[in-house]
């Protein structure tokens, strides 16, 4: 099976199409104002309404209350939530999504552990730690930390860049990859020519 290629920080509409264009299966937005790829609702809606069908849109969220997260299935074209903050599975559940839950993989991390806490979650996305930020660290893990036998719930993000991904997919076979500062021109811009490269990268992983 293939590994699925999600583009995450997308900003504007021409860089979603980008994304499309060269073969992502999902494209990410970000509702979380400190980051420089915060994107507002209004945003969000012009971002949507310019993509072809059969793309997920990837809502990613930080601790939000509830009444924000019922205001943004709302009002956005949200496929799947991924939680980045420190939401238990009953923050997650009963929003009309499917979900996925990002853990950072600091020290002491048990994922196998951590699988049957979030066992209604579609799959983990696993991040670089780095204290104090939830999220688009541009760093990696030690992938060797991943058990093999988990690597179908697995998507993988963290410091991936057209140089690492051929690498990262071959040892890891996660389900999906996810990138955002890896194929950017400056915070929360895409580079087409960075994203055609991740994809063929994640495609020779594939074939290798």
């Amino acid at each position: 099976m293939r590994t699925r290629i999600k583009i995450c920080g997308i900003t504007r509409g021409e860089d979603g199409l980008a994304a499309v264009r060269q073969g992502a299966d999902a494209i990410g937005l970000v509702f979380y104002p400190p980051s420089p790829r915060s994107v507002t609702l209004e945003q969000a809606q012009a971002i949507t309404a310019v993509l072809p069908p059969f793309v997920t849109v990837v809502g990613l969220v930080v601790d939000e209350s509830r009444d924000r997260l019922q205001e943004l299935v709302g009002s956005v074209r949200i496929d799947l939530l991924q939680f980045h903050g420190n939401e238990n599975p009953a923050d997650c559940n009963g929003l009309g999504r499917p979900w996925i839950k990002a853990i950072r993989m600091r020290e002491g991390i048990d994922l196998i552990a951590l699988r049957g806490d979030y066992q209604e979650a579609s799959a983990l996305l696993l991040d670089a730690y780095e204290p104090d930020k939830p999220g688009g660290t541009g760093s990696r893990f030690d992938w060797e930390r991943i058990p093999s036998s988990m690597a179908s719930d697995i998507i993988l993000a963290g410091g991936l860049n057209p140089d690492n991904v051929e690498s990262a997919v071959r040892r890891v076979r996660p389900y999906a990859v996810d990138v955002s500062g890896g194929v950017e021109l400056t915070k929360g811009i895409k580079d087409e020519g960075k994203i055609a490269a991740f994809i063929a990268g994640v495609k020779r992983g594939d074939n290798s």
